[in-house]
């Protein structure tokens, strides 16, 4: 599979397509209309910040304790199930009168749920395409991410002026049940990839296959360039509603547009052999353009920093690459939701450490602060990428 024209005609992606757009356009519709109610409600930027990424601190749990459900659920089952306890959580949070508290708790609740999706999603997606495919495959539900956040950023503000942010909280509800039934209707029943050992409980088979594959020094690495940069950037995004109430949702939209430009520069146009040599100039392109924020720059300049900035995502479709060669197949919806948990968590402590600077300082260092940590810690990994090879995963079902 060359183009993406051949990925939809592969069956079962069209609908996964589908399902993980809506799933997007949901949490980003949510996200916005949530900051802006807290915001609203506190005038806090670290509530705002974290009732926009918190709930990803969920997933430092998930990826402890649940993980192993990735390849031990029917796909199927579970991408229906997950998106149903999206939507109901989402209407919770609509709910006039709902103590800041509370918020939280259900947005914990809801990362704790999510902590398994990431895993399903790529993991069913690695079953549905061949590997030399993933990649592809991996650019077009980037792609998906991408133009699902441009619309759900500038549709989602229009609709928090135009509904209010708790009508808004509703219409996200609505999109996460139209994705369950996507997911019901367009995938097939399958088995589980591992059924997991007798006596053995999903989390101490989460425990153990975490244990394995960090014990290798390149899947650490991959990780942790997957990880702490990009986590360290959406920090930058997470105060975007105090530096500019007015501008936010338009700043997250060209964020979104630079993702998906560079998702599609690096899924389909950058040859294959060339991809490896990206991954270090993406990510100190994906932190350098805020640096300009010290500055406090015209909005256009604000706009074209960030857009060229997100083309810096792309590097993860280049470190997800070198991570599917070095995990097999029985534990692979575990490795890439290890990824997903790990990502979403860094995403949060990102949002809490800009939102407590900018509570301090000002939104516009706080971002030139995040950028320059991501900046460095891109350059220290760099060497420890360079190193080939890693050690066998012992297969799920084999004893530690």
């Amino acid at each position: 599979m060359r183009t993406y024209r051949h990925l939809f005609r592969a069956p079962e992606f069209t609908p996964l397509f589908t399902a993980v757009s809506l799933f997007v356009a949901a949490s980003t519709v949510s996200g916005i209309a949530l900051a802006s109610l807290v915001y609203s409600a506190t005038r806090s930027p670290l509530l705002s910040a974290l009732s926009m990424f918190g709930g990803s601190f969920a997933q430092v749990v998930g990826a402890v304790a649940l993980l192993s459900a990735a390849d031990r659920l029917p796909p199927r089952a579970a991408m229906t199930g997950l998106a149903l306890t999206a939507g109901a959580g989402t209407a919770v949070l609509a709910v006039p009168e709902l103590p800041i508290q509370g918020t939280f708790v259900i947005l914990f609740g809801l990362g704790l749920a999510g902590s398994v999706g990431g895993g399903v999603r790529y993991g069913l997606l690695a079953e549905i395409l061949p590997k030399e495919a993933y990649v592809l495959g991996r650019s077009a539900l980037n792609m998906s991410v991408g133009i699902m956040q441009i619309a759900g950023f500038a549709v989602g503000g229009a609709l928090v002026t135009a509904l209010s942010p708790r009508g808004t909280l509703l219409v996200a509800a609505a999109l996460d049940l139209l994705g369950a039934l996507v997911a019901l209707i367009g995938l097939r029943t399958r088995a589980a990839r591992s059924a997991g050992n007798s006596g053995r409980g999903p989390v101490r088979e989460t425990w153990r296959v975490n244990t394995v594959l960090w014990s290798s020094a390149p899947r650490r690495y991959v990780y942790l360039a997957l990880w702490v940069p990009n986590g360290l950037i959406v920090g930058c995004e997470a105060v975007f509603v105090p530096y500019s109430p007015r501008h936010a949702g338009l700043l997250l939209a060209v964020a979104a547009f630079g993702m998906l430009a560079g998702d599609v520069t690096v899924g389909r146009i950058v040859p294959p052999g060339w991809r490896a040599r990206l991954a270090t100039p993406l990510r100190l392109l994906l932190a350098a353009p805020y640096l300009v924020f010290a500055l406090r720059p015209a909005l256009w300049v604000a706009v074209a920093a960030v857009v060229l900035a997100s083309v810096g995502y792309s590097a993860s479709l280049v470190l997800m690459e070198r991570l599917v060669e070095l995990v097999p197949d029985d534990v692979q919806g575990q490795a890439l939701g290890l990824h997903t948990a790990g990502m979403l968590t860094l995403q949060g402590v990102g949002a809490a450490l800009a939102g407590a600077l900018a509570q301090h300082t000002s939104a516009a260092t706080a971002m030139t602060v995040m950028a320059l940590a991501s900046v460095v810690v891109s350059l220290a990994l760099t060497p420890g990428l360079r190193v080939r090879g890693a050690g066998p995963v012992t297969p799920v079902g084999t004893a530690p």
